[in-house]
């Protein structure tokens, strides 16, 4: 079964629910129905909102996840069991879906490398885990 889009895939206006079917009894009921979860946002919000439904179920995961760690990837690379890299590549992913554009490269490389010095200094990792993760950043 297909995701509902969150816009029009023409002019980007907002999409209603014109249509419903039971799986059950196959019935299917038409009119003009308001999403239940659009109606507790106001209309400034809505757009918001739109951006967050195109986000793939494996990406709103991520980003439930990455709440859950209060935003430290140290965290989430136990919880989800990936590397740093992987998370980085991937958080860059969703934030190209929801319309933003990931730091450069190169930027990226020079904030990651500040990122593992500053944990390092502060003590939130070790020396080996400092130098594992520079070597796996390619920085």
């Amino acid at each position: 079964m297909q995701q509902l889009p969150a816009s029009c895939p023409y002019c980007s206006g907002e999409l209603i629910v014109a249509e419903t079917l039971c799986r059950q009894c196959d019935t299917v009921t038409r009119g003009r129905f308001t999403p239940v979860a659009a109606t507790e946002f106001t209309e400034a919000q809505l757009p918001v909102l739109r951006r967050f439904a195109r986000l793939s179920p494996e990406q709103l995961d991520l980003l439930e996840a990455f709440v859950r760690c209060e935003g430290k990837f140290n965290r989430l690379q136990e919880e989800v069991g990936l590397s740093y890299p992987t998370l980085r590549s991937r958080m860059n992913d969703m934030l190209r879906t929801l319309g933003f554009t990931p730091q450069e490269q190169d930027r990226g490389q020079k904030t990651e490398r500040r990122q593992i010095l500053e944990d390092l200094a502060a003590g939130k990792i070790t020396a080996t885990d400092a130098a594992a993760l520079l070597r796996e950043a390619h920085v």
